[in-house]
């Protein structure tokens, strides 16, 4: 779809934006034997195209830069605050602490790193994908609760003590701020993504040794998580958005255009 939207506005001298939101390269490398240096020229390719092209951190814009990227924007990305909130806890009948992991079960999210890791407790994921059979095989010990949506998921991400995001890839990982706005700290690797959103808030442990990083995030204050969360706000990502949509309105016409899809778009 979006090689056929940019064929198109190429065609029609059309300026358009684009987002650079997942490690294709990365990923597409995890899998099949193609080096990732080859999926980045054909991505620098398509994206040369755009007026603007969003990401979400400065760590991943720096990155790009570096890789010959051209014509950054930041579009930061937004948690719904009131759905992901501390007080939606339910009572998980497991043995604390309880790590939890959510996303999608596959490998390049890393969830081995989680899952051999020797922690008291319990350890969480939530979540489906092509790894899952393959890791519960593998690690019986776990707690495999599959796909969970809306208030179901809020409810369980909020009864976590620690919030573990193995990934070494992900651009951002919005779920991170979804544990956040839930009051719960994070352990993940010092990488884009974790780095960005954690920085050098108490709101997270970051570390090579994923362990130690989950033993010390227990000791986080929730309120600090919570408070951390609340300013990353879907008005606030819906208002990037508009602006860099400004810079690829034709005329007036397609400005509002922009601004009325844009605006559509963002959650009440």
């Amino acid at each position: 779809m979006g090689f056929a939207v940019r064929a198109y506005c190429r065609r029609h001298g059309r300026r358009f934006t684009t987002s650079y939101t997942t490690r294709f390269p990365e990923y597409i490398s995890a899998r099949l034997p193609i080096p990732s240096q080859w999926v980045y020229a054909v991505l620098r390719w398509f994206h040369s195209a755009a007026t603007v092209t969003m990401v979400a951190t400065p760590s991943l814009m720096t990155e790009l830069t570096e890789r010959g990227f051209g014509n950054l924007g930041m579009w930061t990305r937004g948690v719904d605050v009131d759905l992901f909130r501390p007080d939606r806890a339910i009572e998980l009948d497991l043995p604390r602490p309880i790590f939890m992991t959510v996303g999608r079960v596959a490998v390049e999210k890393n969830l081995e790193a989680f899952l051999s890791l020797d922690l008291p407790g319990t350890k969480v994921v939530v979540g489906s994908g092509p790894a899952e059979a393959k890791l519960r095989q593998n690690f019986p010990d776990a707690r495999f609760l599959g796909s969970l949506e809306n208030g179901t998921l809020a409810a369980h991400l909020a009864a976590a003590d620690v919030f573990v995001f193995p990934s070494r890839t992900d651009t951002f990982g919005i779920v991170q701020l979804e544990a956040l706005a839930s009051g719960v700290p994070i352990a993940a690797f010092p990488v884009t993504g974790p780095k960005d959103v954690v920085a050098g808030h108490p709101i997270g442990v970051l570390d090579e040794d994923l362990r130690s990083a989950c033993l010390q995030a227990l000791e986080l204050p929730r309120e600090a998580c919570r408070t951390f969360a609340m300013d990353y706000s879907w008005e606030n990502s819906a208002r990037q958005f508009v602006n860099h949509a400004r810079k690829v309105a034709d005329n007036s016409r397609d400005l509002e255009t922009a601004v009325t899809v844009a605006e559509e778009a963002a959650p009440v």
